[in-house]
């Protein structure tokens, strides 16, 4: 009986339960945008003197929120990030980068390169503090990485090799490794003591547009996953090097990603409007992981994101998931603009992300369910980080402020 089973039926309606399963979630979002505050019972809404945020009638409340400190800047601010302790809040904007103490909200380091040209404007787009706070690595329009001293403020070392300027910077946990990502279509790993950068490729053909524009190590600093301009997240090993895994799904440009921090997910937001999360569970397992995956073509006439896709070797893969059994388990509706920045919660339990149109969200990491949206700022937010520490989240917006709020469970 079962040599006479329909395998591709079988897999068809697998697939039919799955998109099913996917529009039902679906219809259970709601856009937060789209409420008139007006029509919300007082306890779904709160008003600060240029802030709102209001709670989905579709969930419990769970959530309260509150606007810190609001840190004024002089140009755009293009990303926020904390020390691993909370206790600082780093952020870059054009030429300089500032930290500031999270309670306070006092400015207590400005770190400005006074060698740099100062022909036009020098946006630093990425920071990231060592785990032991000792450093802040930036990284710039003019390609280089520059790791800083904070205590004395100077810079110790500068890494240079990127061709086109610097979007993203993580360190790894044991501070040992900084991954950064470029619009020169690589991701690279450098040793912090001696210099050494590995190259991480991206094993595309010549027209594929996958300039890096977010990066992230893993928990366990196994794997880099970055994000790019042709909607693919892309997956390394750390020790060989080698791409291991291609997440396809969003329709356009992937400008964030993040680990969750048992490592065994990721959460990327695009230029689609959305977030995914991504089950990497199946590639942790797979001892394939130690080969590199095929070179892959897109067909003519097939978007960003979109399938079939075709390896090297001619075989089809699915159009949306990995290619060595990392599944889309999760999709965030709600934005109505590009996402710009995501970031978990280090208890799991929480995603965070900031858009184009203006908005934060909370959403429920398990579920994908949305729990409140922030607004205050008066343009995009840029960027978002929350603490190690727990119960604080920075905001960073094209409006020249960064904002610190708090978030407790009620």
């Amino acid at each position: 009986m079962a040599a006479s089973i329909d395998t591709t039926n079988s897999d068809n309606n697998e697939e039919t339960t799955l998109a099913r399963l996917e529009n039902l979630s679906l219809t259970k979002q709601v856009v937060l945008d789209e409420i008139n505050p007006e029509t919300l019972p007082p306890d779904l809404k709160k008003e600060g003197s240029d802030w709102s945020a209001i709670f989905s009638p579709k969930v419990k409340r769970v959530l309260d929120v509150n606007l810190v400190h609001t840190l004024i800047h002089k140009s755009v601010v293009c990303c926020v990030r904390f020390s691993a302790d909370g206790k600082f809040l780093a952020t870059g904007c054009n030429r300089i980068a500032q930290i500031f103490d999270t309670k306070t909200g006092a400015k207590t380091c400005i770190l400005n390169d006074d060698s740099a040209s100062l022909s036009g404007d020098l946006y630093i787009r990425s920071v990231c503090f060592s785990p032991d706070g000792k450093l802040l690595a930036t990284g710039a329009e003019d390609k280089q990485i520059r790791i800083w001293d904070i205590a004395k403020k100077r810079i110790r070392r500068v890494f240079e090799g990127h061709q086109q300027e610097i979007y993203s910077l993580d360190f790894s946990k044991d501070g040992h490794l900084i991954v950064s990502g470029s619009g020169d279509r690589t991701a690279r790993i450098w040793d912090i003591e001696n210099g050494a950068q590995k190259v991480l490729e991206h094993n595309e053909p010549e027209g594929v547009d996958a300039g890096v524009t977010t990066v992230a190590i893993s928990p366990d600093g196994r794997l880099v996953a970055a994000g790019s301009l042709d909607a693919v997240v892309r997956i390394w090993d750390v020790q060989t090097g080698f791409l291991v895994e291609r997440l396809r799904g969003h329709s356009d440009t992937v400008y964030s990603v993040a680990f969750t921090p048992d490592g065994k997910g990721i959460v990327s937001g695009s230029l689609d409007n959305t977030l995914k999360q991504w089950d990497i569970s199946a590639l942790l397992r797979n001892p394939a992981r130690n080969e590199p995956l095929p070179p892959a073509s897109t067909p003519s006439g097939v978007g960003p994101g979109v399938g079939p896709v075709v390896a090297a070797n001619g075989t089809a893969r699915n159009k949306e998931g990995g290619e060595r059994g990392s599944m889309n388990t999760l999709n965030f509706t709600g934005h109505k603009d590009y996402v710009l920045s995501v970031a978990v919660s280090h208890d799991g339990q929480w995603v965070v992300s900031g858009s184009k149109d203006r908005g934060v969200q909370f959403w429920e990491q398990r579920t994908a369910q949305v729990q409140l949206m922030l607004k205050g700022h008066k343009n995009s937010v840029i960027s978002v980080d929350l603490s190690p520490a727990g119960g604080v989240l920075a905001t960073g917006s094209g409006d020249m402020q960064a904002r610190i709020w708090s978030y407790t469970t009620i």
